[in-house]
């Protein structure tokens, strides 16, 4: 059963695209029927089949869809991925929206892959933020899950991120957590910049703390002089070739932007074969 909330996404989607209607489908027969595949043209984590379906949903249910890879699976390039049949004019219609959601959700999930490997066995979590595209955070998000990371907070309402600007307003470090704690329940986290930040936030006692472009030693020097006793978190300038070295210095999460930021849609293509006309 797909959401509620999935479906309301959808629709607005495909009013983006159809607006009045498919000008360029009305050269079909209404009455013709097809037959389509889903073809990877390179190496991917298939994400995103719960939105490539409600996609054609909406647009005629009697169209109908065959998967033959499930959702988080790796395959090969040349993948054979899904077969549908149904209404000529409604795969037409609904091909482009389709395949854009697939080809992002499913490089999302990609890249998450990659990354979740290049930490496997060091007990670090990577992390997605909030650099995604817009109207598509939940999808984005669901996909790096998909892959094998993990989400840090959705939005700006279900986490505490204190950063620079946030401490001069307030005034230190300590007043910044105070406040927000007072504030609200939601887990705080504060970004630090230095070691002599790091002693301050480990005396005001957030839940989190943000690492931020540290170097590998000081890494490893936060971690000491931490001893566990706060969730630490590296972010910036980190990509698959430090990824790994951050990760064993001993820190608990690696926040990646490029995660939602950076991906490059997977190679898609659908191809589509009338078969007949239907009384």
């Amino acid at each position: 059963m797909i959401e509620q909330s999935k479906i309301a996404e959808i629709k607005r989607f495909l009013a983006e695209d159809i607006g009045s209607g498919d000008v360029t489908a009305e050269i079909i027969p209404e009455t013709m029927h097809a037959e389509a595949e889903v073809i990877t043209r390179e190496t991917m984590v298939l994400c995103g089949r719960d939105w490539f379906d409600a996609v054609f949903m909406q647009l005629n249910a009697n169209i109908s869809i065959n998967w033959l890879v499930d959702e988080g699976e790796t395959v090969n390039k040349d993948t054979l991925l899904c077969r549908l049949s149904g209404p000529a004019r409604s795969l037409l219609t609904g091909e482009r929206t389709a395949l854009n959601l697939l080809q992002l959700l499913s490089a999302t999930a990609t890249v998450s892959r990659q990354y979740a490997e290049a930490v496997a066995g060091t007990g670090c979590k990577v992390l997605d933020t909030r650099k995604t595209i817009p109207g598509l955070r939940k999808a984005q998000k669901y996909a790096v899950a998909c892959g094998g990371c993990y989400n840090h907070r959705i939005g700006l309402y279900d986490g505490v991120l204190i950063k620079e600007n946030h401490i001069i307003a307030a005034g230190s470090i300590a007043r910044a957590i105070e406040a927000a704690r007072a504030k609200s329940s939601v887990p705080v986290e504060v970004e630090v910049e230095s070691m002599q930040e790091l002693e301050q936030a480990i005396s005001a006692k957030p839940d989190r703390i943000m690492l931020d472009n540290f170097t590998l030693e000081d890494m490893q020097a936060a971690v000491k002089l931490n001893v566990g006793a706060i969730e630490l978190e590296a972010s910036g300038n980190i990509d698959l070739n430090n990824i790994r070295s951050i990760a064993e210095t001993g820190v608990d999460y690696i926040s990646i932007g490029a995660l939602t930021k950076n991906v490059r849609a997977v190679d898609l293509s659908m191809r589509i074969k009338l078969v007949a006309e239907r009384d």
